[in-house]
């Protein structure tokens, strides 16, 4: 867990403390003023109200700028940023016709192939030509093509497990599924730092939800075995299933799910285990086959695995891989199987293609070097960072780098000053992390170029010194070590 320094928490504290303050002031004096000049229909009570909205008037609207930027180019290592402006302070922004080439920190593409490829995008643009952008119905209507079929197959034999089903939207996959697989009588125990996807999927389930400590398997052999002893509320009765659900990269902090040992407890506890594998699928792994090959775990010990498309393949969607019985089921009864459009066909060729790259079936080795070449990356960004002293979250092997921010102000001061500089990174703010654990959450691909990397480097420690984010003493440049060598010869 992160242990936040007390003068930081105490300044965060004080900055969120003045902002709400001076909120409250002019919702006050807004009050009085649409007293006299409200346009609202009278009798009808508001339609956006409470913590929420008051969040979004008086505190995001202000640096707004920072989030939702439009790009004008394919999300490369470097991409085009449209420029924006505001005439109301920050209420609404206005695209410019003015284009700023940026070096890419956000984007989810970690093995390159959301640009061009030259293996992958002549079979796309020969499948566009083919089928259309969309089969415009569902996979049980007129949706199902021979390529989805064949994405199917070809993603169950990448993961190793018997069966798959996919989906057009990665949200969906784990929001539209748990609702199908659990439901009253049923124990679902969930990881605190689980994504939103997770947790709404729970919601909506119906099933008694239990959270456990991020990545402390101890603690979810605490609520394991008191969940058992205990039964469901009021009747004690035995659950109908447990399942486990935890994350093999976790998308805000970076670190790796120490599954081995969750996978241990849950066996012991014959509880299911559910493995979102959305960022670390295609991205870590000898062969880019995620978190079970890089840990060592059998992918027949995890009971339920969940993916998607959008990160390391360059696509869209998600799938959902385990035992026939489970994905024939879920083509039975799930709703985003049943009435969602299925995914578009040039998006599952685009899939099918990368896969092939990874696993070298296009007569190459390039897949082979763009997972040495993330991970070689990864290591180097998140060891140069630490070394400069700023606080970064995750573990090695993982592309994903939170650097700690914290305090409200430097949210917008660190985006737009790396923005200034050609370096367009994404800041991250509650509600999708804690109030008081802002960041920026860096992400690296197989395209950046050790140039690059350097570049990036420079400009964050600059800003970071700007700003005031080096939480930790910067390692001491390495003396020369041959001349005073010499000298004591």
């Amino acid at each position: 867990m992160i242990a936040i320094p007390y003068l930081t928490a105490l300044t965060t504290y004080f900055s969120y403390g003045l902002l709400f303050a001076f909120g409250q002031f002019r919702d006050f004096f807004r009050k009085i003023i649409d007293w006299f000049t409200s346009t609202t229909l009278h009798g009808y009570a508001p339609i956006c109200l409470g913590l929420e909205d008051f969040y979004i008037r008086r505190l995001y609207l202000r640096i707004q700028d920072c989030f939702g930027r439009p790009i004008s180019s394919a999300p490369d290592a470097w991409f085009d940023v449209v420029d924006r402006y505001s005439n109301d302070n920050n209420k609404t922004l206005k695209r410019t016709t003015k284009i700023s080439r940026c070096l890419n920190l956000g984007s989810y593409n970690y093995l390159g192939f959301a640009a061009a490829d030259e293996y992958c995008t002549p079979r796309v643009v020969e499948t566009l030509d083919k089928y259309s952008p969309s089969t415009c119905s569902s996979r049980v209507d007129g949706g199902t093509t021979l390529l989805h079929n064949e994405l199917e197959e070809c993603v169950a034999n990448f993961v190793q497990k018997p069966a798959a089903i996919v989906f057009g939207m990665g949200y969906v996959t784990n929001s539209a599924i748990l609702p199908v697989l659990m439901g009253k009588g049923s124990l679902i125990i969930s990881d605190s730092l689980n994504h939103n996807s997770i947790v709404n999927g729970a919601r909506g389930s119906g099933a008694t939800i239990r959270v456990f400590q991020h990545n402390t398997p101890s603690h979810l052999e605490e609520v394991l075995r008191e969940q058992i002893a205990d039964g469901q509320p009021r009747t004690h009765r035995p659950w109908k299933k447990i399942v486990v659900i935890v994350e093999g990269i976790y998308s805000m902090e970076g670190e790796l799910c120490k599954l081995p040992e969750i996978i241990a407890v849950c066996k012991k506890y014959k509880a299911y285990t559910y493995l979102d594998e959305a960022h670390s699928i295609g991205a870590v792994g000898k062969t880019g086959r995620g978190v079970c090959e890089l840990l060592g775990v059998d992918t027949a010990d995890v009971d339920i695995m969940m993916g998607t498309f959008t990160k390391s393949f360059g696509s869209c969607g998600g799938y959902i891989a385990g035992s026939k019985e489970l994905i024939k089921y879920l083509k039975y009864t799930c709703p985003a199987h049943l009435y969602a459009t299925s995914i578009s066909p040039p998006a599952a060729q685009q899939i099918i293609s990368s896969i092939q790259v990874i696993l070298g079936e296009d007569g190459s080795n390039r897949g082979a070097q763009k997972l040495s070449q993330i991970r070689e990356n990864s290591n180097f960004f998140r060891s140069e960072l630490q070394k400069m002293g700023f606080e970064v979250l995750g573990d090695n092997d993982s592309p994903v780098m939170p650097i700690m921010l914290y305090n409200p102000a430097k949210i917008p001061a660190f985006s737009r000053e790396c923005l200034k500089q050609n370096v367009a990174v994404v800041t991250v703010a509650f509600p999708a992390t804690p109030l008081l654990l802002a960041r920026a959450r860096i992400c690296i691909s197989a395209s950046h170029s050790r140039e690059d990397l350097i570049k990036a480097l420079k400009v964050i420690s600059s800003v970071g010194d700007l700003v005031g984010i080096k939480y930790f003493p910067a390692e001491p440049q390495k003396q020369q070590q041959e001349g005073k060598a010499a000298k004591f010869d």
